[in-house]
């Protein structure tokens, strides 16, 4: 590369702009563009070239950006598709196009030194471009803006033309890992017709990339990959990467019933597994693949934060030990939107991992969707762009330039820390699954498929043709991979029970699996009092000689106030000192989302921003040279994306606390695929457990239909076999504990806490300093102040509504209602809320009371589960929409609740249940 190199890559047309306008005024251009052009002109005028040369310097040029063409646009030229004719695309990369002819062909060019060539007529240049860019690999890295990445590529690809060149034992080991894979494929279809297992055949270079991929890390220095793919290929790369024994996945086939028989299991397709080997040198090394559902790409920021989290917590932030790898279906990576989310987290402080690889197993049809109705991009690995992440594009069938490629990537992420990606152009032997006939839909591209050789095939005829196949004993090696497959097969058949092994299961040794008794009371989280004043008042302090906005100011000092006497803490003020305790206890909090840092709601104040400066100031790391690492990251605006991440996190650090913030409660409905297919179902489907905690904000207060639900009953409705846990806290205090109480079981369960709006800054959401120094989380909370003898009505309540009534109360001089609070809302703390209603023997009617429409909240949850007295209930209307958009008509209903609550009401429904139908005339109030 010479010192102006940098003209290759500038578009002829705009150096003559620049030209133009240099010549109408030179100091309107760059100083750089000013001194190239003084030099230009100085040549022009003082060595003038004869005519010939003229034609020769410009004919210079034309060779120039025929080079810079090809690395540009060669791509779009290749030989990468084994099944279908490439479509046609212009202008070409004809000599014709760039001003040049066929006469050209034999003369030398001086701007072959740009390859490496010196004294290099037209056609050897050309050759060696269509060797480079056009043959079995294309590659989209020329819109990369760091010049010094355009140079690494250039540098490792055009001097051996993109042409592998492997020794006799790398060959051996391609086509045994190729043996294995294509063998595998035939094996489970010949021994299980029809049964789904979303054959790789079609992609089975894959197996050798992966093996290849692994191969070249461990050479640089990685200790461990996560995997997350879909369902195309799982079994192979379980059996033939990942070391899973064959009989079990063969004994999978069967569908027999689990050993464990709280297990509900998944499909065989689904499970993920984890295992640890030795590489070529005896160093360990662990591969995990992550389990994942139907949703493709569901599983990219799981397992992006697995990543991370393994990365910080076993690696200490060493990104060049772990490698990340995920496996993509060509239309999922074009169609999921989840792919551009988890592809925008790659560069960010708060979720990058150092570099993803991207391999895509491109069968060019998704379902029965030809490509061509699949994207409006011309290639399905188009989002790569949105990173400048470098793209690869090979054919399938050509083993070599799979593996030559794998292997440069893995270089390349060493080298960058940057996303790359591979797109391994192959076919689809079948339908979407075994038992699918693709001829409806694609008769001619199956009737290519059913001729096409195997890649097994055409790589033996390559060795052939080298000469070298006798070196190998391919016979001796299909029967080795067969007989192999034979005695898994003939073993699987004595797997009486199938069991499954949770993946990263030594990572979580330490913990059990829950029982129902573990639910029945919370365990003691309080604090002694000295710790807590300490961790207070270290979080309300500021340091010495740096300036503060004037309200930063006033919140800390309120702050301080606060830990004064008996003390009166709010809920931001609980909850950070919850953080700081377990901080203190050697446990790692992260939390994420958007406005997280602050508080959507202004309270939280975590990280505070020193004035007119960007530098931040971090209370809770300032505990104390023993504590615990401390991360709030304001996360970029993706809630499916972010959750996902922050739950693979999770699975990394099972003594740690991760929490995803929403934004409004109902910003979770984006999120929806994470919460169903992992959060609410995973212990059941994978036996994995997982501590991951979502804060959502939740209350009615007249914002409107969006920014007052979090859809309790969605999470009520997916819960059982004590999957997770559900909580509407009401005060600071048990706030603080719930939040204590995630860390001090010997179990993990996933907790779902609907947080409050309008009660973070509610004079009476406070709680003394003896309620965290003393017990626990409490799942119900009894009326304090009732007289159990007089008290002739009870009502049952969840969050926020709890402080309308009771102010209510207090102004009507109301003294024969109870207001009970149920705290925890799944598990269902039905034996301690039967002791309270046992306490009370003069209550006559029971009531339960939500804000939400009466087809919605924990209205009908509430309603199954208290069954040993007649309950009753007051709830808005039902509705397709979970909230007014009226600020009057809100009121008027928030009134009528509480008059239903405190017996104020006198309509028809007064001692019955009630969906608030006199609201519907409510322009008469």
């Amino acid at each position: 590369m010479d010192q102006f190199s940098y003209l290759n890559n500038t578009e002829s047309s705009v150096i003559e702009d620049l030209m133009e306008q240099y010549r109408r005024d030179p100091d309107s251009v760059d100083e750089s563009w000013r001194k190239f052009f003084e030099g230009f002109d100085f040549c022009q005028n003082n060595y003038k070239a004869e005519e010939s040369e003229a034609f020769l310097y410009t004919n210079e040029f034309k060779v120039m950006n025929l080079i810079t063409s090809y690395r540009q646009r060669g791509h779009l030229f290749t030989r990468t598709n084994p099944v279908r004719t490439r479509r046609k695309y212009f202008p070409t990369l004809d000599v014709e196009n760039f001003g040049l002819g066929p006469e050209d062909l034999s003369r030398q060019f001086q701007a072959g030194k740009e390859l490496g060539l010196f004294n290099a007529t037209l056609s050897s240049i050309l050759e060696h471009l269509q060797k480079t860019y056009c043959e079995s690999i294309g590659i989209e890295y020329f819109y990369i803006r760091r010049p010094e990445v355009v140079e690494w590529f250039i540098a490792r690809m055009e001097p051996v033309k993109n042409t592998p060149a492997f020794s006799p034992d790398e060959k051996g080991k391609i086509l045994h890992k190729l043996a294995e894979a294509v063998l595998f494929e035939k094996f489970t279809h010949k021994k299980f017709p029809g049964q789904k297992s979303f054959s790789l055949e079609g992609v089975e270079s894959l197996i050798p990339a992966l093996d290849a991929v692994i191969g070249e890390g461990v050479a640089s220095g990685v200790r461990e990959f996560i995997l997350g793919m879909a369902h195309r290929g799982r079994l192979n790369v379980l059996g033939n990467i990942m070391n899973k024994p064959f009989e079990q996945i063969f004994s999978e086939f069967e569908g027999k019933e689990y050993s464990d028989e709280d297990l509900l299991g998944d499909v065989k397709y689904h499970l993920g597994y984890s295992s640890k080997m030795a590489d070529d040198n005896g160093a360990d090394l662990t591969l995990t693949l992550c389990p994942n559902p139907s949703h493709l790409e569901a599983v990219d920021p799981v397992a992006e934060g697995l990543a991370r989290g393994l990365i910080e917590m076993q690696y200490k932030g060493e990104n060049d030990k772990l490698v990340p790898i995920l496996i993509h279906g060509d239309a999922s990576l074009a169609g999921q939107g989840i792919v551009y989310e988890t592809t925008q987290m790659a560069d960010l402080e708060a979720y990058k991992t150092g570099g993803t690889i991207h391999l895509v197993i491109n069968n060019q049809i998704g379902f029965t969707t030809n490509y061509l109705d699949g994207r409006s991009s011309v290639y399905c690995t188009d989002v790569a762009k949105t990173i400048q992440a470098p793209v690869f594009h090979v054919n399938a069938d050509d083993v070599e330039a799979v593996v030559y490629t794998v292997r440069l990537a893995m270089d390349f992420r060493q080298q960058f820390h940057k996303d790359v990606f591979i797109d391994l152009l192959g076919y689809r032997k079948y339908g979407h699954n075994e038992s699918d006939e693709p001829r409806f839909t694609q008769p001619i591209l199956y009737k290519i498929i059913e001729q096409h050789p195997d890649p097994l095939e055409i790589y033996i005829r390559k060795l052939e043709d080298e000469g070298l196949a006798g070196q190998f004993d391919i016979a001796g090696i299909r029967n080795k991979i067969n007989t192999t497959l034979e005695n898994a097969f003939t073993k699987a058949k004595t797997i009486e029970k199938a069991d499954i092994k949770p993946f990263l299961s030594s990572l979580w040794n330490d913990l059990r699996r829950a029982v129902p008794d573990d639910f029945l009371h919370s365990p003691v989280t309080s604090i002694k009092e000295n710790v807590l004043r300490e961790i207070g008042n270290k979080i309300a302090n500021l340091p010495e000689g740096v300036n503060f906005f004037r309200k930063i100011l006033k919140l800390q000092e309120d702050r301080k106030a606060m830990l004064e006497g008996e003390g009166k803490l709010d809920w931001a003020m609980g909850e950070l000192i919850a953080y700081g305790s377990l901080l203190k206890e050697g446990h790692p909090v992260r939390i994420s989302g958007q406005d997280a840092q602050r508080g959507t709601f202004s309270h939280r104040h975590a990280v505070l921003t020193v004035e007119d400066s960007e530098d931040k100031f971090i209370p809770l790391d300032h505990l104390g040279p023993e504590q615990a690492r401390f991360r709030i990251y304001n996360s970029l605006l993706s809630e499916y994306g972010v959750l996902g991440f922050e739950y693979g996190y999770a699975f990394a650090s099972p003594g740690g606390l991760t929490v995803w913030e929403a934004q409004f409660g109902d910003f979770n409905n984006g999120t929806q695929v994470i919460i169903d297919q992992y959060l609410s179902s995973a212990e059941d489907k994978w036996k994995v457990m997982n501590g991951m905690v979502l804060f959502l904000p939740h209350g009615y207060e007249g914002q409107g239909p969006e920014h007052s639900s979090a859809r309790l009953e969605r999470f009520l409705t997916l819960s059982g076999h004590y999957n997770w846990q559900i909580v509407n806290c009401t005060t600071p205090a048990n706030f603080f504990h719930v939040l204590r109480r995630q860390l001090h079981r010997e179990f993990r369960k996933p907790l779902v806490v609907f947080t409050p709006k309008s009660l973070l800054r509610h004079p009476l959401c406070v709680s003394a300093i003896k309620d965290f120094t003393l017990g626990g989380f409490r799942e119900v909370i009894d009326d304090a102040t009732a007289d159990p003898e007089i008290i002739s009505k009870m009502v049952f309540c969840s969050g926020k509504i709890y402080y309308d009534i009771l102010a209510k109360r207090k102004e009507s001089l109301t003294d024969h209602v109870a207001l009970v609070r149920i705290e925890q809302l799944y598990p269902f703390p039905a034996a301690q809320i039967s002791r309270i209603i046992k306490r009370y023997p003069s209550v006559k009617y029971y009531e339960w009371i939500q804000e939400e429409p009466a087809n919605m909240g924990a209205l009908h949850y509430i309603l199954q589960n208290i069954a040993e007295v007649k309950l009753d209930y007051a709830a808005r209307p039902p509705s397709g929409s979970p909230a007014t958009g009226s600020s009057q008509l809100h009121k008027i209903q928030q009134n009528l609740l509480v008059d239903k609550a405190l017996g104020k009401c006198s309509c028809e429904s007064a001692n019955a249940s009630c969906r608030l139908h006199c609201a519907e005339k409510w322009p008469a109030y």
